[in-house]
C-alpha cells in the first residue's frame, strides 16, 4: 500500500518538474531597482534598472534575439520602455501623474529607464507601482534633504507604501533593519529561491543520516557565507552569466550523484563546499540588487545570511517530515524516493543550465 502511495506520488513530480522548469529564472527577487528622487524645487526624478531575463519572453526585448534581428534591438528596447511606462503608476495624494520614459545608462545586463517630472503642487505623498510581473524589486525614494534614502520592497503588482514629501523620515532602527533582512533571507529561499531548495534536497536526499546530512549543511552554509561577504565587499566578482548557469549545474552534479552513490563521503563534503561558494555569489547578486542601508550595513549583511539559513533548515525540516519520518526506514527507499526525485530535481538543473546559457 505504501508503495502505490509512493508510486502515485512519482507521477505527481510530472507536473511538479513542469511547474519547475516553467519558472525559468529562479532569483525573483532583486529583479528590478527603482530609485525615485524628489527636489527641494519641486521635480521628481526616477531611474528604473531591470534586469530583462527576469521578465517573459513576450516583454523581455532580448527574447529570440540573435545575428539575424540585431537590428531590431533598439525598437525593441524602445517598444520595452513604453511597455513599462505604461505598466507603473505614480501617485501624489492618490492622484496618478502622465510618466515619460527615456532611456537610461545601464551596466551590462541590465535595461535603464528614466522618468522625470514635475511633482503636483501641494503634494504630501507618492505611491509607487507597476503591474509588470517583476517578483520582489528593491524601491528607493529620497527627499533632497533626507539623511539617507528610505527602502521598501515590493511585490510586483503591488504599490508601494505612501512616502512623505513633506519632511525626513529618521533611518530605519537596528533591530528594524535586522527584521527586515531576517525576513529577506528567509523568503530568498522559501518560496522564491527554487534552485537553492533543489540544491538543498539533493543534499538531502543522498542519506537519511544526520551526521551526514549537518556536514553537509554546514560545509555549504560556511561556503556560501565566505563568497557572500567576499563579494559583497567587492573583493572577488564573477559575473551573473557565469555563476547563475553554474548554480544550476550544481544541482544536475548533486542530483546525478546521488544515483550512483549510495552512502556519504567525504568527497562529496568538498563538491557540497565548492557548490557553497558559488550559490554565495548568487545570494550577493541578489543582496546587490536589494541594498544595504548604509548606516546599517553589516547587521543587514549578518541578517540575511541567517534569513538564508533559517530557510535551509526549514527545507530540510519539511524533507524530514514529510518523506523521512514515514518512509526513510523503508527498503524502497531508495529505489521509489531517491532515485526518482533525483531524477526530477538533474533534469529541472539540466533545463535551467541550457537556458541561461543560450537564453
Amino acid at each position: 500500500m505504501a508503495s502505490l502511495r509512493l508510486g502515485r506520488a512519482a507521477l505527481l513530480a510530472v507536473p511538479l518538474l513542469v511547474f519547475f522548469m516553467g519558472e525559468g529564472m529562479a532569483h525573483e527577487m532583486g529583479s528590478m531597482r527603482v530609485d525615485a528622487f524628489f527636489k527641494k524645487g519641486g521635480d521628481y526624478r526616477i531611474v528604473v534598472m531591470v534586469v530583462p531575463e527576469h521578465f517573459p519572453d513576450y516583454v523581455n526585448p532580448y527574447a529570440g534575439l540573435n545575428e539575424a534581428n540585431l537590428g531590431e534591438l533598439d525598437a525593441r528596447l524602445a517598444r520595452f520602455r513604453e511597455t513599462f511606462r505604461a505598466s507603473a503608476r505614480l501617485e501624489f495624494d492618490g492622484e496618478p501623474v502622465v510618466l515619460t520614459a527615456e532611456p537610461q545608462e545601464a551596466p551590462v545586463g541590465r535595461i535603464g529607464i528614466l522618468m522625470t517630472g514635475p511633482v503636483p503642487r501641494g503634494a504630501r505623498s507618492v505611491t509607487w507601482s507597476t503591474s509588470l510581473h517583476t517578483g520582489t524589486y528593491y524601491l528607493s525614494l529620497e527627499n533632497e534633504d533626507d539623511p539617507e534614502p528610505q527602502n521598501q520592497w515590493v511585490d510586483g503588482g503591488q504599490t508601494s507604501k505612501p512616502f512623505s514629501l513633506r519632511h525626513a523620515r529618521p533611518p530605519l532602527t537596528r533591530w528594524q533593519v535586522i527584521a527586515l533582512y531576517l525576513q529577506l533571507g528567509f523568503t530568498h529561499i522559501v518560496p522564491r529561491g527554487t534552485d537553492h531548495i533543489l540544491f538543498v534536497l539533493g543534499i538531502f536526499l543522498l542519506s537519511l543520516e544526520k551526521r551526514s546530512i549537518l556536514l553537509q549543511v554546514t560545509a555549504f552554509t560556511i561556503a556560501h557565507t565566505i563568497t557572500l561577504a567576499l563579494t559583497i565587499y567587492g573583493v572577488v566578482s564573477l559575473s551573473p552569466r557565469i555563476v547563475e548557469p553554474l548554480i544550476a549545474l550544481s544541482i544536475v552534479c548533486v542530483a546525478v550523484e546521488n544515483l550512483f552513490v549510495r552512502q556519504f563521503h567525504l568527497w562529496r563534503l568538498a563538491l557540497v563546499f565548492g557548490f557553497g561558494l558559488l550559490h554565495g555569489m548568487g545570494f550577493a547578486g541578489v543582496l546587490r540588487e536589494l541594498g544595504l542601508p548604509r548606516s546599517q550595513f553589516i547587521p543587514a549583511l549578518v541578517s540575511f545570511n541567517l534569513g538564508v539559513e533559517a530557510g535551509q533548515l526549514t527545507v530540510i525540516a519539511a524533507a524530514f517530515l514529510l518523506v523521512g519520518v514515514w518512509f526513510g526506514k523503508k527498503s524502497w527507499y531508495r529505489a521509489r524516493v531517491t532515485r526518482p526525485a533525483s531524477l526530477c530535481i538533474a533534469a529541472i538543473g539540466l533545463y535551467w543550465t541550457l537556458q541561461r546559457v543560450f537564453f
